[in-house]
């Protein structure tokens, strides 16, 4: 049975030597963004996540970059909530050597609307004189991420124009069931600038290897405390890098609203609304500084 009792987490952060978070999209939830499953989980007539495929990707490149190009309008307007600034503290050397003296910290995260980045640019310009010693991997990608089709050219971008290119603009708008699909020609899709192929979403589509999946798996088996944050942890790989961190030994802490996939695995469990949770965490991080 996984414990809640606060204190003895803390005392197991403060003899951590290697922490890890895996991240979710319940951690952006209070900064207004849907997630791909449950009640926000429907676009227009598609099931979110049926359209983020490569099989979809394959039968319609028009339909996922509409999609994906919907979401980036949303995330655009979107700032990060209190759980993105309370991980991004973490990463700042002198607030976490305060309650994990001798730890490491990398934030693994499987959100692709970059809040979690964000977050950490904030804290760091609030504070010129310090550097994050922390890193953070967005193993999904990013969705302002593009990168081309093509199989002999390289060509990757950050890209926030909005409209990311002029066919996509009003696009956003169409979102319910009934309404009739606008016709965006691939010729009129974004574009390489370097070899004039089709651009993509640079985002692990489903049925994608994620990214940097070595370098995540390598930080599961070494790290000593895993803290999961906002996931039910439910797609591969994700599901099993809390069972490597306990198979060398390691904790493993679940940070979510209700109880999720694997959960009752877990060495500790927060259960309640994020915000609540992050302000609960957040007074961890500070009780001792």
């Amino acid at each position: 049975m996984p414990s809640s009792n606060v204190d003895d987490f803390r005392r197991v952060l403060a003899d951590a030597k290697s922490i890890i978070v895996l991240s979710g999209a319940g951690l952006s939830v209070s900064s207004g963004i849907a997630t791909f499953r449950g009640n926000g989980g429907m676009w227009r007539k598609y099931d979110s996540a049926s359209v983020a495929t490569l099989t979809a990707w394959g039968e319609s490149q028009s339909r996922v970059w509409q999609f994906f190009h919907y979401r980036r309008e949303e995330i655009l307007t979107k700032s990060p909530n209190e759980g993105h600034r309370t991980l991004a503290r973490l990463a700042m050397a002198r607030i976490r050597k305060a309650v994990a003296p001798q730890s490491t910290y990398v934030h693994i995260t499987q959100n692709i609307d970059g809040l979690c980045g964000t977050a950490l640019s904030q804290l760091e310009a609030e504070s010129p004189d310090e550097k994050a010693d922390g890193a953070i991997i967005e193993m999904h990608g990013n969705i302002f991420d593009v990168a081309c089709c093509a199989h002999d050219c390289a060509y990757t971008a950050r890209v926030y124009d909005s409209p990311i290119c002029p066919a996509l603009a009003g696009t956003e708008l169409v979102v319910a069931e009934g309404d009739l699909e606008p016709i965006v020609t691939r010729a009129d899709l974004p574009h390489c600038p370097q070899c004039t192929q089709l651009l993509r979403p640079d985002v692990t589509l489903f049925g994608e290897r994620p990214k940097r999946i070595h370098e995540v798996l390598a930080l599961a088996d070494n790290a000593d405390l895993c803290i999961v944050v906002g996931t039910s942890a439910v797609v591969q790989p994700a599901s099993k890098i809390g069972g490597k961190v306990q198979a060398r030994g390691g904790k493993v802490a679940v940070f979510n609203t209700e109880m999720s996939n694997h959960a009752e695995e877990a060495d500790f469990v927060f259960l309640g609304p994020w915000v609540y949770q992050s302000i609960r965490w957040a007074a961890t991080c500070h009780a001792e500084r």
